[in-house]
């Protein structure tokens, strides 16, 4: 039997029950949509949340007071008996790979110019935040170089504060109280939106000691260092422990690498995006499933076809191919519609909802596509082969 009887057979019983041929590939096409679909959501989330949380840099490292223990919780503040202070920020500015350190200090606290007053986040920090985190100032200057320990009373907005506050009008120059004390705005911040849940434009920075007098604390929330990128990561770190162990005379801050967020945020968001779409896959067994009731049904239906074809020399492994690429050709048609049907709803919903993140990307595509045949393949099987094994008399003789 020639390449194009094969083909000749396969399309022709195909299209000789055209309802039933659509109903299965329907199956199989849903099942493909769904996956390309939440695969799609999934790895747009994916891709959404590392953009987001590396946008400011790959050569961050982040201190945190406390050790973390041997259960693998830390204990912060409570388990370490020295915080980190202004002066370890200032030590760490010694290390020679070190191009920016900036101290943290974060709360909530009411904020006042004029008659217009608004509670809102208060970052307490340094004069090199805006290198060490790809910040720009839109207007004015940000925090100077000046005494850590006894700063000035100058304040940085950003660009939401300021509208809420000012309305338009200049606010550089201006005074603006912050918890009852009274701060001269610098500079304006440009626009950086939400990140991960904290909006950035919606708060007022001053320098890290005040904040710390603002908010009656004596420890950093935390300290980040930026470094070259030509120096290893485990360089950085073995510097900044042996300066912390010199000044603190233990081993009792917590170092977290840049690397080491992203692996386990990218574990985290890879198991989120293979869930979803074995939630699609799901979908497909379903499919699978109909293809062998068809096949079953479609055997059941072309006996005396398959004992004629017997009858004039067709061999078992010819039958057998003639029924396995019927469902091939079934599943594939239907996993290109689906893929096509996936594709759009997902680009649709981009559309219609510009805040939700889709990507589809192309191994994705072909996967779906190469699980589509496959599943064809695995659930013609048994049919095809229950075909091939038939006898011809007795296939010839049935009704």
């Amino acid at each position: 039997m020639q390449i194009r009887d094969y083909l000749h057979l396969t399309v022709s019983s195909l299209i000789a029950q055209r309802m039933r041929s659509f109903l299965t590939g329907l199956g199989i096409a849903v099942g493909i949509a769904a996956v390309v679909l939440l695969t799609s959501i999934g790895e747009g989330v994916h891709q959404f949340v590392l953009s987001e949380f590396t946008q400011f840099g790959t050569t961050l490292v982040g201190i945190n007071p406390g050790k973390a223990t041997t259960s693998g919780t830390s204990m912060g503040v409570f388990g370490t008996e020295r915080p980190l202070t202004i002066e370890d920020s200032e030590a760490l500015k010694r290390l020679p790979f070190v191009r920016a350190v900036v101290p943290f200090v974060q709360g909530n606290a009411e904020v006042e110019a004029g008659n217009r007053h608004r509670r809102t986040t208060i970052y307490g920090t340094g004069p090199q935040m805006p290198e060490a985190f790809s910040m720009r100032v839109k207007s004015g200057r940000f925090l100077p170089e000046d005494d850590p320990l006894a700063p000035r009373a100058f304040a940085v907005l950003g660009s939401k504060l300021r509208q809420e506050l000012f309305s338009g009008r200049n606010p550089l120059g201006q005074r603006i109280t912050i918890g009852g004390s009274r701060y001269r705005v610098i500079g304006v911040m440009e626009s950086k939106g939400t990140v991960l849940g904290f909006d950035l434009d919606d708060t007022v920075y001053i320098p890290a000691a005040r904040a710390l007098s603002l908010f009656n604390n004596d420890t950093l929330f935390e300290i980040d260092v930026m470094y070259d990128k030509e120096t290893p990561v485990d360089k950085v770190v073995d510097g900044i422990k042996s300066i912390l162990v010199a000044r603190h005379g233990r081993d009792d801050v917590t170092i977290t690498t840049q690397e080491q967020m992203l692996d386990v945020l990218g574990s985290v968001l890879d198991v989120l995006t293979f869930a979803v779409g074995a939630i699609g896959g799901i979908s497909l067994l379903v499919g699978a499933i109909g293809i062998v009731t068809i096949m079953t049904i479609t055997i059941n239906e072309r006996t005396n076809e398959i004992g004629l074809l017997r009858a004039l020399g067709a061999k078992q492994s010819q039958v057998l191919s003639l029924f396995l690429g019927e469902a091939i050709v079934l599943a594939a048609v239907g996993g290109l519609s689906g893929l096509v049907l996936g594709v759009g709803i997902a680009q649709l919903l981009h559309l219609v909802l510009p805040a939700l993140p889709v990507h589809t990307p192309v191994l994705y595509v072909v996967l779906a596509e190469v699980i589509a045949v496959v599943i064809g393949l695995a659930a013609g099987v048994l049919p095809a082969r229950r075909a091939a094994l038939l006898d011809p008399v007795e296939a010839l003789r049935s009704e």
